[in-house]
């Protein structure tokens, strides 16, 4: 009776694999659906528990979809370019060419101990030729459409890294693979045209089936304003100012602009009395993080050039400024500054002693400003416009500018184009030669995949090149257009670029010919159920939805969004060992700490044991908080460690790990293997010829029969009972599972074990012998079959047990009889006076009398009742009853 899951599990994972269970093929008497987890870059040696919070509920509701009639298509493969990979080679002192495929050996043995359903027909490795060929093949594409070029501009630079960063991937003014601080360097550099898109980015997250959450980081990463660009010369030069804004309708109160230290006209209109102290400014800008600068908490900065610009609604001459809060990267890097109107110019205005004029009101009176008031009123003190209302201000304003030559509409987007080079090895070349008389010129298809040359020593240069400009035999070759010398792009794509499509390639892995048929395209596509992490919303998710409509822009698909639903898991949080921060190692209590320095595993013995803080962390090998899954599934089993990470939380939810939840779990799993085995000498297939007709799926439970027709069942109310818990409880998990609320789904299950137990409780590990067979048989063939999804293994087991020859991963998910399933009793809630003031518990279909009787009865309607005069009672059956008192 004891649950043997080592050989249990062991035995199913052979079948599934020798049988090629989860294999996926085209089958147009079936609807398609395609279910994937972002793919894992292959980064360290093993997956830990918490990577399963993903890829275990994923999984049992792939096997659901199965269940229901679906033809299911669940790939892997592995992101196994990039630097996540290569940073960890660079550790391990390995090649990633010899490591990469080792890690995801690992990774997939791994998911396969699990139970996990993927088809590995399908598997895919962005690091291998086959693949990377399409990566580069669409790079051309793009390039050729003018949506890839190559340009100097001053980029994010990882110094430990020693490689240049997308925007989407510094986070905090860090980078998101090292967390090391992030510099500004210019250099050239290849980028992606994803601005040309931004609109229709924005506009088609209307279609999708994602949390709002995620739809307002892309909005909000997207950044679409609406306002004017306008022209401020610069007094006593030919240069002028752009500024963009959303307020032209405060031009009049402009008393001065600033520029981003980064802007080309600051070194053309700085004095030279003002040069030094300019120059030493912006140094100190550079050195400075673009989080840092953005802090609204953070004092405000900044010099003044010497310079003035002409303001073009009054013809005054305002000072020009420079300051760290002014960013190059969204607008034209200078703004033209309202502090009667804006709370960040006011405060600089304050500090610098600048003018505030007020030039919006809020009924058209004009008032002493004592703080900035950012809100739409009336226009004051603004000429000919004064007595508009803003927006209708904002129109004429916007017109005139035009008309005058001194400004125009203009939409801006915060969104940047996308920087894809890297001056790094571990990735697709860039498939670009550099001619001396063509410039540049795209590899022909044909000569297609450029190859990653085997090296020996990959590292960073830090100078800003690539490693494979070290080597003369890949940089040397001929121009495809003249056939002249030239060298070829060293610089390769980030990873982001093959993550961007591999969703495609799942659906036809093997074609030689394509990155995909359209015949694969058109049957799999889009994707119908995505699930992975929320921190790639400004990244992978958003390169794939640009890619995928370039691609659909082209003729190459028919679908405008690759990913329908979306899905985003929590953590799962383990005990970390850290410090504080030198800054606040001195006078600081352990409460007050709000940051806290991780300590490695090698770097524990270096302080002492009251100096550590122990604080619960998202699992991570580099924090030494990791538990293995090979570990619990060889204490535990894999069925009882996939029922805790689906049990132990809500899917999107962080929960922190305990080893008692693991046991509980086995405990569960345990439980269930017992009941069903004490089940089986019960069990007959023809169950529903042998309920009575008044048990039979078709009649439910109302009329309880004396006896059976065969087998001597008794339709008592145990039997009842039972049976309504069991179809409740398939009415709930299905819907659950397919809302992602797996934890809720077991605990239905959990509950319908204990009535299960208490309807027919083991003794001896056998059922009562006056159990009827029909009811047992009905009770543990639907229990396998709402297992299956959570604990497979046990679940074939038992299937093939009761004597089912094919997988329980194509059973037929069981229907639930809305007859059987309605509960006997109801809750009617009791009004007094509008309020509900109770609630009592009578039979379903109560009369009215005997309500009333009730809830009279109850010590809570009595007491909201007491002194008062009852004027009437309204009785809505099965809901409610209201009483009217004075």
């Amino acid at each position: 009776m004891n649950y043997n899951f080592r050989e249990i599990e062991a035995k199913w994972q052979r079948i599934w694999r020798e049988d090629q269970t989860f294999r996926a093929a085209a089958d147009e008497k079936r609807p398609k659906y395609y279910c994937l987890e972002m793919f894992p870059y292959p980064s360290g040696s093993g997956l830990h528990v918490g990577h399963l919070k993903n890829y275990v509920p994923t999984d049992a509701f792939c096997r659901f979809k199965s269940m229901q009639g679906y033809n299911v298509l669940h790939p892997m493969g592995w992101d196994a370019f990039g630097q996540p990979a290569e940073n960890e080679a660079i550790r391990r002192n390995r090649n990633p060419r010899a490591m990469v495929p080792e890690y995801a050996a690992a990774y997939r043995e791994t998911l396969v101990q699990a139970g996990c359903s993927y088809d590995w027909q399908r598997e895919i490795n962005s690091s291998l030729p086959e693949y990377y060929k399409w990566t580069q093949w669409m790079f051309l594409l793009l390039h050729r459409q003018g949506l890839a070029y190559r340009a100097t501009a001053p980029i994010n630079w990882c110094p430990a890294c020693k490689t240049g960063l997308a925007n989407e991937e510094v986070r905090d003014g860090r980078c998101w693979r090292c967390d090391a601080p992030v510099e500004k360097k210019p250099m050239p550099q290849w980028f992606f045209r994803i601005t040309a898109y931004a609109d229709r980015l924005l506009a088609d997250l209307e279609k999708l089936d994602w949390s709002e959450g995620m739809k307002e980081m892309q909005r909000d990463w997207i950044g679409r304003s609406e306002g004017a660009e306008v022209d401020f010369a610069v007094a006593g030069s030919r240069e002028s100012i752009r500024v963009f804004t959303t307020r032209p309708d405060t031009l009049f109160g402009a008393t001065f602009i600033v520029l981003a230290p980064e802007h080309p006209l600051v070194p053309v209109v700085t004095s030279a009395e003002r040069r030094s102290e300019v120059e030493a400014y912006v140094r100190k800008a550079q050195g400075e993080s673009e989080i840092d600068r953005l802090s609204a908490e953070r004092a405000k900065t900044g010099v003044f050039t010497g310079a003035g610009a002409v303001n073009p609604v009054n013809g005054e001459t305002i000072p020009v400024w420079i300051a760290d809060y002014v960013l190059m990267g969204y607008g034209t890097g200078a703004i033209m500054c309202v502090p009667g109107h804006d709370e960040r110019d006011f405060a600089f205005a304050r500090k610098f002693g600048l003018p505030v004029l007020q030039v919006v009101s809020r009924d058209g009176s004009c008032y002493d400003l004592q703080a900035a008031e950012p809100a739409e009123g009336i226009a004051v003190n603004s000429g000919r416009w004064s007595g508009l209302p803003t927006a209708e201000f904002t129109k004429a304003v916007t017109a005139w500018l035009q008309e005058k030559g001194l400004g125009r509409p203009t939409v801006n987007y915060r969104l940047r184009d996308w920087l894809i080079s890297r001056q790094r090895y571990w990735g697709a070349p860039i498939p670009i030669v550099h001619c001396p008389a063509c410039g540049e010129v795209p590899v022909p298809e044909a000569q297609l995949p450029v190859l990653l040359p085997d090296v020996e020593n990959y590292h960073p240069t830090g100078t800003g090149e690539s490693p494979l400009a070290a080597i003369p035999e890949f940089v040397r070759t001929v121009c495809p257009k003249c056939s002249g010398p030239a060298r070829r792009e060293t610089d390769t794509m980030g990873g982001y670029a093959c993550s961007s499509w591999y969703f495609l390639r799942f659906t036809d892995p093997g074609n030689a010919k394509a990155f995909a048929s359209r015949q694969a395209l058109d049957y799999w596509l889009p994707v119908d159920q995505y699930t992975g992490g929320i921190e790639h919303a400004r990244s992978h998710l958003l390169y794939a939805r640009f890619w995928t409509k370039v691609l659909f822009d082209e003729g190459l698909l028919g679908f405008e969004e690759p990913f329908l639903n979306l899905r985003n898991q929590g953590s799962l949080l383990a005990l970390t060992p850290g410090r504080r921060p030198r800054a606040q190692e001195e006078g600081r209590e352990d409460e007050k700490i709000i940051d806290w320095v991780v300590l490695k595993h090698d770097e524990r013995e270096k302080y002492p044991a009251d100096q550590i803080i122990w604080r619960w962390a998202r699992m991570s090998k580099s924090k030494g908080n990791v538990v293995t899954p090979e570990d619990i599934i060889g204490r535990f089993g894999a069925d009882s460690l996939r029922v805790y990470e689906m049990f132990v939380a809500p899917f999107e939810d962080n929960v922190q790990w305990s080893e008692e939840g693991i046991q509980g779990s086995h405990r569960f799993v345990a439980r269930a293997w017992r009941w069903l085995q004490a089940a089986r000498p019960l069990y007959r297939q023809d169950w529903r010829d042998s309920l009575p007709a008044e048990f039979s799926p078709e009649a439910g439970y109302a009329a309880a029969p004396t006896n059976s027709i065969e087998q001597g069942a008794k339709g008592g109310p145990a039997e009842c009972r039972v049976r309504r818990k069991l179809h409740q409880t398939l009415q709930k998990v299905g819907a659950q599972i397919e809302s992602f609320q797996f934890n809720t789904a077991l605990a239905a299950i959990m509950e319908l074990l204990n009535a299960i137990y208490a309807y027919a409780p083991l003794e001896k590990e056998s059922l009562p012998p006056a159990s009827d067979a029909a009811i047992v048989s009905e009770l543990a063939e639907t229990l396998v079959l709402l297992l299956a999804p959570f604990a497979p293994h046990l679940a074939e087991e038992s299937w093939q047990q009761l004597g089912f020859a094919t997988t329980v991963y194509r059973a037929p998910w069981p229907a639930f009889n809305p007859a059987v399933a309605a509960s006997d009793s109801v809750n009617v809630m009791v009004q007094v006076n509008g309020k509900i003031r109770d609630k009592v518990i009578v039979p379903l279909d109560c009369d009215e009398e005997t309500v009333k009787a009730e809830a009279l009865r109850s010590a809570k309607t009595r007491q909201s009742i007491e002194g008062k005069q009852v004027l009437k009672m309204i009785f809505v059956k099965n809901k409610m009853l209201s009483i009217v008192c004075k």
